[in-house]
Parts: structure tokens; sequence; C-alpha cells
């Protein structure tokens, strides 16, 4: 561990970032004098590149590599492991990731301290079959961190293009008669639906997908009906690529196509525009104005959005069907070029839970 740095000897602004328990892994907030740092890595123990640092508490086994760059660290709370060269430190990492470490685990203490870590037994292969692993395992972590990056990427791409297009900032060369104000509720053909009781059983269990608001997004839906509690209740019938807004709850403000053929509940208003207009122009203009809905009719964020409401909302749109076409599809690519990468990204991280179980069994 670093020796001790106190709060007067640290700035808002500095040389080298210092790094507390709480900043650990992300942002520095607090600075040292490079005076301070090269006398205390002169005279006290200081990691070497490559050296795994961990968190002694809080979030107890947080590990980051230390890769040489000039940075101090809070002292007890931010440990690291001197070895000799019987360990290899990217083995080291990814074994960090899943130990059990002595004395803590099914414990409620919150702190790590060097008796729990030097207790704990690990089965070691050779140094070279450690080093395959970790080089293994650290490059599915970089196949993981580039795809996030993209997918970050995308959503910026995606936002600024949604920006000027909707602004009218850029239009497509072929276009240029002005966009026309209009409602949505002349637009859209429009109901919300209903539950069936949920004390009767026969209502529950048939072959209809039940959409509840938090389930717009999804193919799949945690309950389904009967014709008969289609019938008897007044739960409506939506179909794939039907415009479903969330009008109550956590998801209020939320908005999609639907994925699939099913009934929804009274906390959607579905919505199914005319020929004339693009359901996906629609959907990207419903999905920017959010925060503004969100934050002008929802107080503190949370609450239910009345389907009046909603429909009363004024779009600008483009006379033009097809350029409505060409907007919404371009936005819609983009969709389905971010969700390519999102799955990409949830089949690396199943990959890397499946290494890390059968490599370290």
């Amino acid at each position: 561990m670093n020796k001790r740095i106190y709060k007067d000897q640290t700035s808002d602004e500095g040389e080298i970032p210092f790094y507390k328990i709480g900043s650990f892994g992300k942002q520095a907030d607090a600075f040292i004098s490079r005076k301070l740092f090269n006398e205390y890595k002169k005279l006290y123990p200081f990691p070497k590149k490559g050296d795994i640092l961990i968190s002694a508490s809080g979030s107890i086994g947080r590990t980051i590599v230390y890769n040489g760059e000039d940075a101090y660290f809070q002292d007890s709370n931010i440990i690291w492991i001197q070895h000799d060269n019987r360990l290899d430190n990217t083995f080291l990492h990814q074994l960090f990731n899943i130990i059990r470490w002595s004395g803590v685990e099914g414990t409620t203490i919150k702190r790590l301290y060097n008796k729990n870590i030097l207790s704990t037994q690990i089965l070691l292969p050779s140094v070279e079959e450690q080093r395959s692993i970790g080089n293994l395992l650290d490059n599915v972590d970089n196949l993981i961190a580039a795809t996030q990056h993209k997918i970050d990427a995308l959503e910026q791409i995606k936002e600024k293009l949604s920006q000027n297009l909707f602004d009218q900032s850029w239009r497509f060369k072929e276009y240029s008669t002005p966009w026309k104000e209009n409602k949505l509720k002349d637009i859209v053909s429009a109901y919300s639906g209903g539950t069936p009781s949920a004390n009767i059983r026969t209502y529950y269990g048939g072959h209809i997908p039940f959409i509840r608001s938090a389930e717009i997004h999804s193919s799949t839906t945690a309950l389904t009906l009967t014709q008969e509690g289609l019938q008897n209740s007044s739960a409506k019938l939506v179909k794939t690529g039907d415009i479903l807004y969330a009008l109550y709850g956590a998801n209020s403000g939320d908005v999609d196509r639907s994925k699939i053929n099913g009934a929804i509940n009274q906390a959607i208003l579905a919505m199914r525009p005319s020929k004339e207009n693009d359901p996906n122009f629609i959907l990207f203009q419903l999905m920017r104005m959010k925060d503004k809905i969100v934050s002008t009719y929802l107080q503190g964020g949370q609450g239910n959005l009345s389907g009046r409401l909603i429909l009363a909302l004024n779009l600008d749109m483009p006379e033009s069907t097809l350029e409505q076409r060409t907007i919404g599809r371009l936005l819609q690519l983009l969709c389905e070029l971010i969700g390519v990468n999102q799955s990409k990204y949830s089949q690396l991280e199943l990959l890397k839970k499946s290494l890390l179980q059968n490599l370290f069994v």
C-alpha cells in the first residue's frame, strides 16, 4: 500500500491524480503535487507496472491493472500483491474476478485484510499455463471493451443524426418542401387495452402474449392470455410493427414498435399510422420527445401519462411519405446495427463467464 495522503495535501486540480476508494477505476477527483508524488514514490512501497490493484473496502475485491502511469492511491483501502515469478499478473487479474477470499465470503465484513488475502488458497498451474489463460481472457475482455466502444459510438451517431434530421438542419437533396405540423391523433388510429381479472384462472395461460408496459421492447412476455380471457376483458390485440407507447409506471414515455402479435393492457397506448405516414418516422420523433414529455408531465420523472395528452402532441412532418420513409429507415438501420453489436456484447459476456467457470474450476 502507499503512504497515507491527508486531505490538506490534496487539491481539486493538480499534476498527479490521487485515487480514493470511491474513484478507484474511474475518474480521479483529487490530486497531489508532483513533488510529493516523487518523494513518496521513492521512500515508500509503490506498485510496479502490471501489478493488480485491489479495493480493500467498499466493493471489496474490485481490481484494475496498474499500467505505470503517474498516479497515487489511497493507503490501506487500495492494495496490491508483491510476488515472485511463480505468479503471472494477467492470470491473477482474471482470478481475482471470481476468487472467494478466505474469511470474507458469506459475512457482512466490508473490509479485505492482508490475512484474508494471504490465507486464501488457490490452485496454480505452471507459469506458462497461467500466462496462456490470462492472455486468452484478456483478449476476450478487449473484445468486450471494443464492442462496448462501438455501441457507444453508434449511439452517439444515432443521437446526432436524429437531432439534425428532425431539426431539419440536414435534409436529403431530393426534398425541399417545408415540413408541416400535425397532431398525432390526426395521423394515427389509437387505442389502449385492459387487464383480465387475475382471479379467473382460465383467463391466463393461453397462446396470446400479454404485453405490459415494461415489455414493449421485448419479443417475449411473462404472461399469456386465453381466448376466453381476451373476450371477457378490455384487453386489445396489436400486430407486429404497431407503435406501443408506455403510459404508466417506471417505463412511462418509452416507445417502440411491437415485436410480436399480442394483447395489451391499459398501461399501453397502441398506434397504427395512416398509410400516408411512416411508422418509423413517427417512432423516432416520439423517442426524441421523451425527455421533454417526462420532464413536463411527470412529477419527479415518475407517474402516469394520459393517452389523450400523447395524442395531442404536435409533430413536424414532411409532406412526402418517401422523405419520412428515408429518414425512418436510416434511423432504423442504425438501431439494427446497434442491436447486432449489443447481441455480440451479450454473447462475449456469456463466453467470458463460461471460460471463468471452466478454466478456474
